[in-house]
């Protein structure tokens, strides 16, 4: 059974597909236009602008770079700026060096 995604998740997915709907009429290009520039069919990108978490991550890539959004995005997940993780490791540096036996 697929398990349902957080509230967040959902209303963080409409939101980008509403953005990049707008960033389209902004640009007053067609959907079939947009389609495809990104690869993709004329319903796959309806199904992006309404945010529906069934469509691939690669599809929302393609339609940014279609719509000439540039690729900060990618640094979203950046782990240089993953302060959590960071702190982590810091947690897991020993206090002390050992010598290694052989």
């Amino acid at each position: 059974m697929k398990k349902k995604l957080p509230i967040s998740v959902r209303s963080g997915l409409k939101k980008l597909g509403d953005s990049l709907k707008k960033a389209r009429l902004r640009r007053r290009l067609k959907m079939v236009t947009i389609a495809d520039r990104a690869g993709i069919s004329r319903e796959t990108l309806a199904k992006i602008q309404k945010g529906d978490s069934g469509v691939s991550i690669g599809n929302y890539a393609a339609v940014i770079f279609a719509l000439g959004l540039g690729v900060e995005w990618m640094g979203l997940a950046d782990i240089s700026e993953d302060k959590v993780g960071q702190a982590l490791d810091e947690e897991r540096i020993p206090r002390r060096a050992r010598d290694i036996k052989a």
